[in-house]
């Protein structure tokens, strides 16, 4: 079990003049951020701390991804120990015995079925090299005209073309819509607030909202698609959760025609809903599972594709010396990211942090619909140890409102996402009540300020 160790690390107080102007921050409002520099100098456990010795409550899991809480021990310890034995290995004709360590490890907390693992160093190279695996896929199988994916509205499966191309967040997309990848079209969003505002859980109106892939077969027939690509919850989007049979009718629906599922998984895998994968947790099986952020504790950038056993086998064709698949990374599996793996799934199990967090759910939830009736609230949705606050817009000012809950957060020492006209809430699972009421009586304080 996970024990608290106490907070001795500090920041050095003697604070250095930093350049702030060469670096361009990604997702960031740049000249805001460099004329008022929140510069992070240190992390254990639940908190941050930063160059002016604030001790910050991390209520975001750094990005979705310090599921076990920053800076453990054994984590640290395993990547230390490993930049001093390899610190780099080609993944090209050779490899390392980590990297078979850390895809059996992950194998064996996958669906049923879902055996084989390619590596890659972000959830956004995950997701091109899913799509890419889905196409390789059906050619191999002598469906090569299976070319088009289907995403969903609201989406967000990274900033690579491709997976912009299936994602549905509008202003990742708008800059380079002239780029994206032909043949790709959107499912309609879950989001729903006239009927499903302030839902406890998974709303349960929106199921037919699924049939809407019956639509998209009609118009383009089956045999030109390759694939299905949904986040089981839409992270970035502000907590979207899946309507009570929704998941399942779209396994359905791709069972039916041929076409391939894919989970993006990259917020909701390693114990975000209760267990390894919200596959899980839903009892939906997909093709494959993309995952990035908790596999390694966001130590080192790791992400990969889970794939199903036939998908692997089907490209093991050829004479044994040929590559089968002309795909991958430099970085691939790298050694340092394959400890960092190792040791964190270790942490996970040994600590029991996926039941953890499906036992402080409850109360997490209880506390976040506590915000309810606040000005400008204007809805509230949770799954597991993930929450997404709705706030009304500044009219004519979009963001606005969402920025300075932030900023006023991060003024009273706790840490919060603002995305888009949400407050996104996802703290590690390491949390206890104590922790979750500071969260949210910050948050309450900042919304009723705002």
């Amino acid at each position: 079990m996970y024990k608290r160790e106490s907070l001795e690390i500090t920041p050095d107080r003697q604070k250095q003049t930093v350049n702030l102007d060469p670096l361009w921050l990604p997702f960031t409002p740049n000249r805001q951020f460099k004329s008022t520099p929140r510069l992070i100098a240190g992390a254990k456990d639940m908190h941050y701390f930063t160059d002016n010795g604030q001790s910050i409550l991390d209520g975001i899991s750094g990005l979705w991804c310090v599921n076990a809480g920053h800076c453990r021990d054994r984590i640290v310890e395993a990547i230390q120990s490993q930049a001093k034995k390899l610190d780099y290995s080609t993944a090209f004709n050779v490899s390392h015995e980590g990297a078979f360590n850390a895809a059996e490890a992950i194998a064996n907390i996958a669906p049923d079925g879902l055996d084989h693992v390619f590596f890659t160093n972000s959830g956004s190279e995950g997701v091109d090299s899913a799509l890419k695996i889905a196409i390789g896929y059906h050619r191999i199988k002598g469906s090569g005209h299976r070319h088009r994916l289907i995403g969903r509205e609201k989406s967000y499966h990274g900033v690579g073309f491709g997976g912009m191309s299936v994602g549905g967040i509008v202003p990742n997309r708008k800059m380079f819509s002239m780029s994206l990848l032909p043949g790709v079209d959107h499912l309609s969003h879950t989001l729903d607030i006239e009927n499903n505002a302030f839902t406890h859980g998974q709303p349960q109106s929106g199921l037919e909202l699924a049939n809407e892939l019956e639509e998209i077969v009609r118009l383009h027939d089956a045999t030109n698609i390759a694939a299905v690509i949904v986040e089981p919850i839409a992270g970035s989007a502000g907590v979207l959760v899946p309507p009570v049979g929704y998941l399942k009718r779209l396994r359905e629906i791709c069972d039916k025609h041929g076409i391939l599922l894919i989970f993006d998984e990259v917020i909701t895998g390693f114990g975000r809903t209760g267990n390894a994968f919200a596959s899980q947790t839903f009892d939906v099986t997909p093709d494959m599972i993309v995952f990035a952020k908790g596999v390694t504790n966001g130590t080192v950038p790791m992400g990969g594709v889970i794939v199903k056993r036939e998908i692997y086998d089907a490209f093991m064709t050829g004479p044994e010396w040929a590559i089968e698949f002309y795909h991958g990374y430099t970085y691939s599996g790298h050694s340092l990211a394959t400890a960092a793996a190792n040791a964190t799934l270790q942490t996970y199990e040994l600590e029991g942090l996926f039941e953890r967090s499906k036992v402080l759910s409850p109360y997490f939830e209880d506390a976040v619909h506590s915000l309810k009736g606040l000005p400008n609230v204007i809805d509230i949705r949770n799954y597991g140890l993930m929450c997404g606050i709705q706030l009304l817009p500044v009219e004519n000012k979009p963001l606005q409102r969402t920025h300075d809950v932030f900023e006023k957060c991060f003024e009273k020492n706790v840490l919060v996402r603002a995305a888009g006209e949400n407050i996104a809430l996802t703290p590690p699972l390491i949390a206890n009540e104590e922790d979750i009421d500071l969260i949210v009586d910050t948050l309450r304080n900042a919304i009723s300020r705002a």
